[in-house]
């Protein structure tokens, strides 16, 4: 790299990192505003604790949510200055090209892309699992604790052959009742296992079925046996049974995927929020790439009103992206629909745009 790359570079970093402290301390002000009185409900709740299993992984989560946004702002703001003070001009003067002139912005977004991957794979999951640990105890309303506590009409398939279904079971209790499992070969009914209630039990992961029926189907006969009370295993927990995209945010992606192929061979029919949370692990840190070219092609050229213009057209730009990127993340948890498509439509929008801003600017 020549010293006007480097040079480029590291303002790049320098810019970037500054407009992400400046946007982190005011997410916290806000954030303290909203829960202080949360936070003083709770006497045995000390500053110490809030900060280290609250606001670190806080300051995690939205450190990564506000990297897109910090690398366009950055960009803008460090490239009008370039623009306003004729560097610009020197360098195009060289006989530099606009496409060489962007190396040194696509080196500092791919060390942010990277780093933006590692994050969201790995270290934010681990880190909003501690989050929403502490937000359940200390922060949300009863009604929020009580959301993932019953579970009702639920089907499942355990394995290629063995289906259960319950009526209605309560996550907190680890009790249900109205129980049914079933066991197939091909097509034809092997067994059927009906219990008025079930519980599970932590300590040795086993189910207690109460008055419980079964039928064995055999070729020339059927038998039938019942009982007050069994101990049984099943291929599943009672965390099996609740499925909410919340909890998505919470598995690092090898476990998500996991999970994801697991809950699919057992059945599952919708799986498209889980799918969405993954796909967005990647393409939002993508994105990176795509808003550095629209950044810098807004600000390569001085204009009449200098950093500001720039800026709110940045900023409005942003907005779109944002809205686009929601819209399409509700899009793509509705059953039936190509989750990844809907997740990368954003980029592949943005794309086009980039892509035109990218050749305007070379003229």
């Amino acid at each position: 790299m020549k010293i006007i790359d480097w040079y480029i570079l590291k303002r790049f970093l320098v810019t970037f990192l500054f407009t992400l402290l400046i946007l982190i301390p005011i997410a916290i002000a806000i954030d303290i505003s909203e829960k202080v009185d949360n936070f003083l409900e709770h006497a045995d709740l000390g500053f110490y604790q809030i900060v280290n299993e609250y606001y670190v992984n806080f300051t995690i989560y939205y450190a990564n949510t506000f990297m897109p946004l910090a690398l366009f702002i950055a960009v803008i703001l460090f490239t009008s200055k370039l623009s306003n003070n004729t560097e610009i001009i020197a360098i195009t003067n060289a006989k530099v090209s606009f496409t060489r002139f962007l190396y040194p912005y696509f080196v500092g977004a791919t060390l942010i892309t990277i780093m933006s991957l590692l994050m969201n794979h790995f270290v934010v999951p681990n880190s909003s699992k501690t989050r929403k640990k502490f937000e359940k105890e200390y922060i949300d309303n009863r009604k929020k604790k009580n959301e993932l506590k019953y579970v009702k009409d639920f089907s499942l398939q355990l394995t290629d052959s063995t289906y259960i279904y319950i009526r209605n079971f309560n996550t907190q209790t680890n009790a249900g009742f109205d129980f049914t499992s079933e066991v197939y070969d091909g097509l034809k009914l092997k067994s059927k296992l009906v219990a008025d209630n079930i519980r599970f039990s932590k300590k040795d992961s086993v189910f207690t079925l109460n008055n419980w029926r079964k039928r064995q189907i055999y070729n020339n006969k059927d038998s039938i046996f019942s009982g007050n009370k069994i101990d049984t295993v099943f291929n599943f927990t009672p965390k099996d049974l609740i499925y909410k995209s919340a909890l998505s945010q919470e598995m690092p992606s090898d476990e998500l995927l996991k999970f994801i192929n697991i809950s699919r061979k057992r059945g599952v029919k919708n799986l498209n929020a889980y799918l969405v949370e993954f796909h967005k692990r990647t393409s939002l840190p993508i994105a990176s790439y795509v808003l550095t070219i629209i950044a810098v092609a807004l600000a390569f050229r001085k204009r009449r009103g200098g950093t500001g213009v720039n800026l709110a057209i940045g900023i409005g730009m942003m907005f779109i992206y944002v809205f686009l990127m929601k819209v399409s993340e509700v899009l793509g948890a509705v059953a039936g629909v190509n989750s990844l498509l809907y997740v990368w439509m954003p980029n592949v929008f943005f794309a086009c745009v980039a892509i035109y801003l990218y050749f305007n600017a070379r003229k």
